[in-house]
């Protein structure tokens, strides 16, 4: 009886035009075959890379047994350190999945939720009924949000049960909170890019037009910024890193970078454009995946990554707000 909702909010739900697109956009999903693939198709890759990482971690270990091996019948001592394995870390090409394609699907699916009315030309008689153009952008905004909580909280479970029978790693209550953030954080930046999706597909007057704009902000925004801002870094010109392969430990290479302060800034500034770059920076901070971030506090973490989540927070918001702006009842319609 507790749990009851009041009359007042039911009716509120229940006759909501807002709520009545909800309703109807979360119905097309569950039988839209789109998202089972989604799924399906992001948890294999989820546990594809997971495996690949591990594997590749238990390859470091044997390669370093058969060192210390071939070390002590040589009658050497042995002085390195055996490879540590830290379970978040194996996340990282999850990470970059989900920040390439995970992008490019929630363009489409942001995109194909305006596209779909245009075509099967129902915006008149949704307009028809008492429903303005805010109302169905927020309803098919809630429903994004809802679909890509859905898909990211089913990612939560492969994951954990990837950790476990691959990696075979138990998480602590640090890690699984950690976890749980980056995760946030995904579904802030895939949020954003499919209610910017939304916002293209009502404002443009062919939806051509608003696909290929779309297209090409994702070219920009997740490919060519950061790809630039990688190849403007001479650290990550050699496998493992120049100055690692020199054997120059952080405080040197902090003194040669402050003789190129002007470089790094401009390189850091172009790199900061990019949303994709801030969702990185700030998911590889909470798993760890940057040694200066493995293993601390999240009181840490947060201190040097709350620009980046407010980042992908203020854009998320500017793009739903966008999208409630543009699809406006009296635009829509001229545009049919």
């Amino acid at each position: 009886m507790f749990l009851c909702p009041p009359e007042w909010l039911k009716g509120i739900y229940m006759n909501s035009p807002a709520m009545v697109v909800f309703r109807k956009e979360l119905k097309d999903a569950t039988r839209s075959p789109f998202t089972l693939l989604l799924v399906l198709g992001l948890a294999a890759v989820i546990i594809l890379s997971l495996a690949v990482a591990s594997i590749e971690f238990h390859s470091k270990v044997a390669d370093y047994q058969r060192y210390i091996h071939a070390l002590k019948a040589a009658g050497g001592s042995v002085a390195n350190l055996p490879p540590t394995f830290f379970a978040l870390q194996l996340l990282r090409s999850s990470v970059e999945y989900l920040e390439i394609i995970g992008a490019i699907v929630a363009v489409v699916m942001g995109y194909g939720l305006i596209a779909k009315e245009k075509n099967r030309g129902t915006i008149r008689l949704l307009f028809s009924r008492p429903v303005t153009g805010a109302e169905l952008a927020g309803g098919k905004l809630l429903a994004v949000a809802v679909i890509w909580g859905v898909v990211l909280a089913l990612l939560a479970l492969v994951i954990f049960a990837a950790l476990g029978v691959i990696g075979g790693a138990a998480l602590s209550g640090v890690e699984v909170a950690k976890l749980l953030i980056a995760l946030s954080l995904s579904w802030l930046y895939l949020f954003a890019w499919s209610a910017g999706a939304i916002a293209l597909a009502g404002g443009t007057r062919r939806l051509g037009t608003a696909l290929i704009a779309g297209l090409v902000i994702w070219l920009v925004v997740v490919l060519i910024i950061p790809q630039i801002g990688d190849t403007m870094d001479p650290d990550n010109q050699v496998p493992g890193g120049l100055f690692k392969s020199l054997q120059v430990n952080k405080a040197h290479e902090k003194a040669v970078l402050a003789h190129f302060t002007g470089y790094e800034s401009t390189r850091n500034l172009l790199e900061e454009t990019s949303l994709s770059k801030r969702f990185e920076r700030a998911g590889f901070a909470y798993l760890g995946v940057k040694e200066e971030f493995n293993q601390r506090s999240l009181g840490y973490i947060w201190n040097n990554q709350w620009a980046n989540v407010a980042w992908l927070a203020g854009v998320s918001a500017l793009a739903a707000i966008l999208a409630l702006i543009v699809n406006s009842k009296r635009r829509l319609l001229r545009k049919e």
